[in-house]
């Protein structure tokens, strides 16, 4: 293309597109440049300048920007298709007019569930996308060995073999830290791979020491991470050559704290990137995507133009895609947005190599469902019929009362807390406890049928009801998540995630109040984005109607059993303390 781009700045052939009369957000200079001309050719940009009217021909098409914002598209940094409920290509179609064109995605939701396989059928439809959808190889399958069992398991060969895909940029989030820092060679050999084809490590450490296990862990590999929740974990990862990852998802609010690390202390700027990690479908329709958080960032203190680049620039960079992604610069791909209020980010059409893709908030094109194969469904295996008996927690002999762990939940984070509680003992069984907000949780195992079934204790949820809700997304090993407050209710929702082939459902006092069909892998619908938002919606008016408050309960429900993220957590071998590393008995 480089000969046709500079054929096109100096006026020698004619551009495919023209945008005048813009105001540029350079992310390079950190400034914006009023009265701006673009030029586009062959989907990329050929020039940037004060007046491009030597690159207009008879078929060259002329946009009047009116002195409205020229933004480069944005990038969603580190995030995962599968919690959007949906597939690759509606979820690309919910965000495309929020001005996303560019993701960085981490499939290894469904890799725990279907293994290689499942991970080359989201880098196949990636490749499909109008926007560049770009994919890590997921690096811990499963995320905690021995502490969990996944419906597969990825190899160091499994990495090796995925590095040499088109469509692969780098390794997923390394969430065994302490497999890290103890130079476990699973860990070792993945990074290694990964290094060896010059990609991008991705990390994930989930623990607030930031001692010697911390340092360890950076001196591995990991050349990001987006698990800080404090201004020191940004300010500690930047210091050691990260590049700190803030997210605001649907239910993770860490942009707030970690930004006053640039807004307070002073850091450069541009070793920090925005993302989302995980956007559930109903955030995606009604909230929006990375316009989202660049609109909180923004709000938080950040320069407008400082917000853009940490969703931008940065992120290219990160990846290595500089001379691809993330600016309004000659050679890049065309991907900008035309923005009439840059502070509150209103977007009024988005642009993908130089194609019109939506205006005023709607698709301006039709991207074709990608069909799943059988073998990504019918994934939801118990075993057995569920019954309310398999939800009994038998109370030690003769006991009155029990001292039991509890996992504690915290609103818009995803740690847990490690609480006890004393409990009332009910003919021999440890009853729940309403009144104060702790309720039974269990997970069913689902990949191979075994009819196993763990039991223990949550609270932070709300419910006042009798009520179950039960999910087959439940990070990483997506087993069967179930919290309830009545046992009959728990066996009913089990069992219709059976018959569906996975999802999320919600019951009360024997009758189905909401459900989301997720029949790929038990992860994602096959229906449009903006059909499972609308189930996604009743089920959270569902959730509000037996006494749930808490804000996005449904996304702090599914990573109850992720068993990297401190401090307690459930799996399908017992409750998980993940301060320790080790399983814990319910009773203390």
């Amino acid at each position: 293309m480089a000969t046709e781009l500079v054929d096109v700045a100096t006026g020698r052939k004619p551009a495919d597109l023209v945008v005048r009369g813009g105001r540029w957000v350079n992310v390079y200079s950190g400034e914006i440049v009023p009265d701006t001309d673009i030029a586009i050719s062959g989907g990329r940009f050929a020039y940037c300048g004060p007046d491009a009217s030597h690159t207009i021909g008879e078929r060259t098409k002329v946009v009047e920007a009116q002195g409205r914002y020229l933004v480069p598209g944005l990038c969603d940094a580190h995030m995962h298709v599968e919690s959007g409920m949906v597939t690759v290509t509606e979820f690309c179609r919910a965000v495309i007019p929020h001005g996303t064109t560019s993701m960085f995605i981490d499939p290894h939701e469904i890799a725990n569930v279907l293994g290689l396989p499942g991970v080359r059928l989201m880098h196949d439809e990636a490749l499909a996308m109008p926007i560049n959808v770009h994919v890590q190889m997921p690096s811990c399958v499963p995320s905690a060995p021995g502490l969990e069992n996944p419906g597969a398991v990825l190899t160091v060969k499994d990495v090796e073999e995925a590095m040499g895909w088109e469509n692969i940029i780098g390794l997923g989030e390394v969430m065994n830290f302490p497999g890290v820092a103890a130079n476990d060679p699973v860990m070792a050999g993945e990074i290694a791979a990964t290094m060896r084809a010059g990609r991008t490590v991705g990390g994930h450490y989930a623990s607030p020491d930031l001692g010697p296990a911390f340092h360890g862990y950076v001196a591995g590999g990991p050349e990001d991470d987006h698990e800080g929740t404090r201004a020191e974990d940004a300010i500690a990862r930047v210091r050691q050559g990260m590049r700190a990852m803030l997210r605001l998802g649907s239910a993770w609010y860490d942009v707030a704290a970690q930004v006053k690390a640039v807004t307070e202390s002073g850091l450069d700027p541009r070793n920090f990137i925005l993302c989302t990690d995980d956007s559930h479908s109903g955030t995606l329709v009604e909230e929006g995507h990375m316009d989202r958080v660049v609109r909180h960032a923004i709000r938080q203190g950040l320069k407008p133009v400082t917000a853009i680049q940490m969703a931008t620039l940065n992120t290219a960079q990160h990846f290595r895609l500089e001379r691809e992604l993330g600016s309004i610069a000659p050679g890049r791909l065309a991907d900008f947005l035309i923005v009439s209020d840059l502070a509150e980010m209103v977007i009024d059409d988005v642009y993908a190599r130089g194609v019109l893709l939506a205006s005023k908030g709607r698709l301006a094109i039709d991207i074709p469902a990608y069909d799943y194969p059988a073998s990504a469904k019918n994934t939801v295996r118990l075993g057995k019929t569920l019954a309310a008996a398999d939800f009994d927690i038998a109370a030690p002999a003769g006991a009155n009362e029990a001292r039991v762990r509890v996992i504690g939940v915290i609103e818009n984070q995803a740690p847990t807390r490690a609480l006890e509680a004393d409990l009332a003992v009910e003919n021999g069984q440890v009853a729940m406890d309403r009144a104060n907000d702790v309720c039974q949780i269990a997970l069913v195992e689902r990949h191979r049928g075994t009819g196993g079934v763990t039991n223990a204790f949550v609270s932070g949820f709300g419910y006042t009801q009798d009520c179950a809700i039960a999910s087959s997304v439940a990070h990483d090993s997506h087993h069967i998540i179930v919290v309830g407050t009545n046992k009959q209710d728990m066996a009913l929702a089990a069992n219709r995630l059976a018959e569906v082939g996975g999802g999320v459902v919600l019951y009360s006092k024997g009758r189905e109040l909401a459900l989301v069909e997720m029949p790929i892998a038990g992860l994602m619908s096959d229906e449009r984005a903006e059909i499972v938002a609308a189930k996604a919606h009743r089920l959270v008016e569902a959730m509000r109607s037996v006494g749930c408050t808490l804000n996005n309960a449904y996304m702090q429900h599914s990573l109850l059993a992720l068993v990297v993220i401190p401090e307690l957590r459930i799996s399908d071998i017992g409750l998980v303390d993940v301060r320790t590393f080790e399983k814990v008995e319910l009773f203390v």
